[in-house]
């Protein structure tokens, strides 16, 4: 296959994963692209010590760029951090410290490394070895005047006024301040000094960086004369509209410390039928004809959800490896009667966080132990003495997920295994916990 051929074949796999929302010349881009290696950027703001779930979206990106015969950059926001993006934003961000800069950029860089093959890393070695980079590396020498005299130049205020991130701020309560305004030159000249310094011709971002990619397209034919190009994605939302990758306990994040391979697996579990397509489309790498065989699934077995059960492996399993993905099917397998094994407290307290629990204190767990029908009515999954027995008899009463079949039994010490709780079921879905008072 010649390099043309690949080319356009990523190209048509970028439009059937609908992806190529908007592009600035496509027919140069493709003949760009065809030509060679090329070198592509995307920025990521360090807001947060960790990617979340949007993140991916760019990521993954960066991703099929590489895997094509491409050298992709991931640039870090060190400077233009300190400003804030008004694109997408209805307020002005509040602004971070050097020190909080300093510690989301090492966060995030660290991440990146789970997703691109970094030059010189791991025994990485090619002309499309990716680059991770930090804006504020070059612009913290950067002195304002001459920034103005260079860059600011060059730049036109009815231009910058027409770009949309700017109008839409401009006509909202809160207004639009200078500092936000000046956004938009800084992530310019980045494109400008990857083009100068690395060859970077392309730049890509989601649909809200439109604005900010032909700004730089701009500068870049005024201080360089050379044609560059940029595309975007469409944002991660669901068919409504709204943003993917937050619940009602906030952002589902990258790090595994803020929300666990477990949380991270169920939020794409229980992906809307009408939204699971499209997100194997935009954030996995699952081939076409699976896609559709998914497609078709979802269509006429819904009931069967493959096609979530597809996607929470194959983004778990990339996020957080094989012990993650075996990790958050087994936590799963919980929620459906598997047994408990060695599952620690703080899993099975996330797996269980919206069921009712109940606090029984360590002297009723010594001697003979908390009677199975008082602690059933404790935790509220029976009113009355006479609808425990009648559970217990129906078959229909679990400890820990082991059916309890003798209405005199007691819980011990020993049913807890190290932990401080215990699992109470009714039925297939009515979980409860028990927990050990820790005095």
């Amino acid at each position: 296959m010649t390099q043309a051929e690949s080319t356009e074949n990523f190209l048509d796999e970028l439009r059937w994963r609908g992806l190529l929302h908007q592009t600035t010349d496509e027919e140069s881009l493709a003949k760009s692209l065809a030509s060679g290696c090329q070198t592509i950027y995307i920025g990521f703001d360090p807001t947060a010590s960790s990617l979340h779930v949007g993140g991916l979206m760019q990521l993954m990106m960066l991703r099929r760029f590489q895997r094509a015969g491409h050298r992709p950059i991931a640039l870090v926001g060190g400077a233009t951090g300190m400003i804030g993006d008004p694109s997408g934003k209805s307020e002005e961000r509040n602004l971070q410290t050097a020190e909080q800069l300093e510690e989301n950029v090492a966060g995030i860089a660290a991440q990146m490394r789970s997703f691109l093959d970094f030059d010189g890393e791991d025994g990485f070695q090619g002309d499309n070895g990716a680059l991770l980079l930090n804006n504020f590396d070059w612009m913290k020498n950067y002195s304002y005047l001459e920034f103005l005299r260079d860059v600011g130049k060059n730049f036109p205020v009815g231009g910058m006024m027409g770009k949309e991130s700017v109008r839409s701020r401009l006509n909202s309560e809160a207004g639009l301040s200078y500092t936000e305004f000046s956004y938009m030159l800084l992530q310019a000249y980045d494109f400008v000094h990857l083009a100068r310094e690395h060859g970077c011709l392309i730049q890509g971002g989601g649909s809200d960086q439109w604005g900010n990619i032909t700004a730089g397209i701009d500068l870049g034919r005024r201080m360089l004369g050379k044609q560059l190009f940029g595309f975007t994605a469409p944002l991660l939302t669901t068919s409504d509209g709204r943003k993917m990758g937050k619940t009602e306990r906030g952002a589902i994040w990258l790090d595994p410390e803020r929300t666990s391979p477990y949380a991270f697996y169920q939020y794409w579990i229980n992906v809307a039928d009408d939204d699971v397509m499209r997100c194997i489309a935009y954030l996995t790498e699952i081939d076409k004809a699976e896609y559709d065989e998914l497609a078709e699934s979802t269509a006429n077995s819904p009931g069967q959800r493959a096609a979530q059960k597809r996607l929470a492996e194959w983004m778990t399993e990339l996020v957080h490896g094989q012990a993650g993905i075996e990790s958050a099917q087994r936590a799963s397998k919980i929620l459906f009667g598997g047994e408990l094994g060695d599952t620690p407290d703080d899993q099975l307290r996330e797996i269980f966080a919206d069921v009712p629990s109940s606090e029984v204190a360590a002297d009723q767990l010594a001697g003979d132990g908390f009677w199975i029908i008082e602690a059933l009515q404790a935790v509220g999954l029976c009113k009355s003495g006479g609808e425990a027995r009648r559970s217990v008899k129906e078959g229909s009463v679990y400890l820990n997920n082991v059916r309890v079949t003798d209405e005199q039994q007691r819980i011990k010490g020993d049913d807890f295994a190290g932990r401080s709780v215990v699992v109470l079921r009714r039925g297939k879905k009515k979980y409860a916990l028990l927990s050990r008072d820790a005095s």
